[in-house]
């Protein structure tokens, strides 16, 4: 089954600045995806990004919340149109005239699956985020006491285990790293303080 999306245009830019208000976009979130893994996964990228965006790049608001929604809308057909995953989404963004650069983020989140290159650095966190979130929620749940206490070492020695979180790509997390220009300590250390606050532990 190919994922790939066969275009490098995604929305228009006439659309830039235009998002979905906070209720519709949860509103498409919890329509769309029935799974609570996955809506929780989703809802912890998304806090990466909006983190992120605000205290790494000095966004406004308005910036902050175009980032989260990226995070929150990655993996929204992924739920129920597995073959669709990604397609679906973005012509649904397309259709509701949501910023070109948000669409394009989702676009670019799995370069291997969709083949469109991260390029903004909204894209390059979005994909840097999305395995490594899995991973060390994957870790989170093993722990007695969560993410309190977490340390990077401890991340790191489950991220070299190729046994734990089978299903997460290294090298994908690896070369999203890379792309995005940042160290694998310190993202590790970014999820570790800031995704526990919405994990409910």
């Amino acid at each position: 089954m190919s994922l790939l999306l066969n275009r490098s245009v995604f929305g228009d830019t006439s659309n830039a600045g235009n998002t979905l208000t906070r209720e519709e976009a949860y509103a498409l979130l919890t329509d769309w995806v029935k799974n609570e893994r996955l809506q929780l996964h989703m809802k912890q990228v998304a806090h990466l990004m909006k983190c992120w965006a605000a205290e790494k790049e000095g966004l406004d608001e308005a910036d902050q919340w175009r980032w989260e929604m990226a995070g929150l809308l990655h993996d929204a057909d992924w739920d129920q149109w597995p073959e669709l995953h990604c397609k679906k989404i973005i012509e649904e963004l397309e259709a509701r005239h949501i910023d070109p650069e948000i669409i394009r983020a989702i676009a670019s989140h799995g370069p291997n699956h969709f083949g469109v290159i991260p390029e903004t650095k909204m894209d390059k966190m979005l994909y840097a985020f999305d395995e490594l979130s899995g991973l060390t929620h994957a870790y989170s749940l093993m722990r007695p006491e969560g993410y309190a206490g977490m340390e990077v070492k401890g991340l790191k020695k489950r991220f070299k285990d190729k046994a734990f979180a089978a299903a997460v790509n290294r090298d994908e997390i690896l070369e999203a790293v890379l792309m995005a220009g940042v160290d694998l300590e310190t993202i590790m250390q970014f999820i570790i303080e800031k995704q526990g606050e919405v994990s409910g532990h």
